[in-house]
């Protein structure tokens, strides 16, 4: 397994209005700025637990998020969401 620097910045992914600790998947670039640049990505329920990548495949995952070539893996989350939550009443 390659050694995962200490001194990692680690930005997390949640909406601007998340509070809490998640879990949330953080991700942290490592040195260099070509393709094969490391790119280290952890939930925060389990910070030990750390994926690398390259920065190559980073960027293709990116932007086939963009593109929508995962949004099949979402259909029905919303709606299950919604469903699960208790409904809000105003006095």
């Amino acid at each position: 397994m390659a050694e995962v620097p200490p001194n990692l910045t680690w930005e997390r992914a949640a909406p601007p209005e998340a509070t809490g600790s998640g879990p949330w998947i953080e991700i942290a670039f490592g040195e260099g700025g070509d393709g094969d640049a490391p790119v280290y990505i952890r939930e925060t329920s389990a910070p030990d637990n750390i994926v690398t990548t390259n920065r190559r495949k980073w960027d293709a995952f990116v932007l086939g998020v963009q593109a929508g070539e995962f949004d099949h893996f979402v259909e029905g989350i919303e709606e299950a969401e919604d469903a699960a939550s208790p409904p809000l009443h105003s006095s």
